[in-house]
């Protein structure tokens, strides 16, 4: 009993965050909200990532569900997108303005201490445009031992 209650909430949670962002609660997007936020944790995503995590239950999406899935969810403020070296994108579902620690040798992204970030500027932007966001990634690697 406690389970069906629990996915009941959980699906309920799911809904209001897709409509948060004006989206359909489509049988794709409620199955990836759901493996995104259904436990109320955030975290850090590729799309490979959670299309692996979907491939490992009964109601499995495609690839390109995924990506076109996670697009939509960027696209009206549901997620965050964070690209590190170029290509690789990741998928945050903390969309408040926070850094990133990049670890290099496992290509983990997690959230960096806000609190000790200071930018004291930025460089003047160019005529007619502005500053939408400012994304900091920390690059790491571990120190070789001696």
């Amino acid at each position: 009993m406690a389970n069906n209650k629990n996915a009941n909430h959980n699906g309920q949670t799911v809904v209001k965050w897709l409509s948060q962002g004006g989206l359909r609660p489509t049988r794709q997007r409620v199955i990836l909200a759901e493996r995104l936020i259904g436990d109320g944790q955030n975290r850090h995503v590729t799309a490979e990532s959670l299309f692996a995590i979907s491939n490992k239950r009964s109601d499995k999406v495609s690839l390109a569900t995924v990506y076109n899935t996670l697009r939509a969810f960027c696209s009206v403020g549901l997620l965050r997108e964070i690209t590190v070296d170029g290509s690789k994108s990741y998928f945050d579902t903390n969309v408040s303005d926070h850094p990133h620690f990049y670890w290099e040798d496992s290509s983990d992204l997690v959230d960096a201490p806000a609190k000790e970030l200071r930018i004291t500027s930025l460089p003047q932007v160019p005529a007619g445009a502005e500053i939408s966001k400012v994304d900091v990634v920390i690059r790491l690697r571990r120190k070789l031992t001696e």
